[in-house]
């Protein structure tokens, strides 16, 4: 763990696994409703799972388990072709399974993307978990490529009959209220505020819960803290609300 400084809001923001040059190890976190969490350095970044755990844990009633299989730059083609991904599935107990790899706007990014989560999606269904599309963000510097993106996810989720998680679309919505917002950390991955966003949109998705109200602090099971300033968490939970579809998780 380490301290990124340039964000003093956010103490003990942490970076995972080395950040951009490591791997997760598999291994469920907690007790309750199970989440198996698949993809790269933008889930273990700013852990991302850790902090949809954290929005359970803050909120009383459900709780979540949370495992990921994540390593630097895979694409969930190659979490298929590895196979640790699919033998976590296998083992079973999911509610859901989180799939995600890099914005997949261009054809052929997006085509891997489609064939891979028709992959995962059978053997998801096999274990009668439901599959979750996590819908990346592209580079800052490649904003326009926004539309493409959420188009590549969203076709992804309906080819298995799955859950879009429309995280891409809430930072759309954020920044359309302060488009100041600063939801990337280095230009690729994303700063606290865009971590938090990201978490408020797949917890509220699956457990088809409201954004509004749900704290601006959160210790992580890891002994983290990530700590969104009052105003900039409203602002983040309206984005929230203003994209996730009631009861999607269901």
């Amino acid at each position: 763990m380490r301290l990124l400084r340039r964000f003093p809001l956010a103490v003990l923001f942490i970076a995972l696994a080395a950040c951009l040059g490591g791997t997760t190890d598999p291994g469920i976190i907690g007790e309750g409703r199970r989440v198996l969490f698949v993809g790269n350095s933008y889930l273990y970044f700013a852990d991302i799972p850790g902090i949809v755990q954290a929005l359970a844990d803050s909120a009383g009633g459900d709780q979540l388990a949370v495992e990921t299989v994540a390593g630097a730059d895979l694409a969930l083609i190659d979490h298929w072709n590895q196979g640790t991904a699919r033998h976590e599935i296998a083992e079973g107990g999911w509610e859901w399974v989180v799939l995600q790899q890099g914005p997949s706007s261009v054809e052929v990014n997006r085509d891997t993307l489609r064939l891979a989560t028709q992959l995962f999606g059978g053997a998801i269904a096999t274990v009668q978990a439901r599959t979750a599309l996590f819908s990346a963000w592209p580079q800052e510097n490649r904003r326009q490529d926004f539309p493409r993106a959420i188009e590549s996810y969203t076709l992804a989720a309906a080819d298995v009959n799955g859950i879009l998680l429309p995280i891409a679309a809430a930072w759309l919505a954020a920044w359309a209220r302060n488009p100041n917002l600063r939801l990337y950390a280095d230009g690729l991955h994303p700063s606290p505020q865009g971590a938090y966003l990201s978490a408020l949109v797949i917890y509220c998705t699956l457990l088809g819960k409201t954004p509004a109200g749900l704290p601006a602090v959160l210790r992580l099971r890891s002994g983290a803290v990530i700590s969104i300033a009052a105003p900039e968490a409203a602002l983040l939970q309206a984005a929230a609300t203003d994209v996730i579809q009631p009861g999607a998780g269901r």
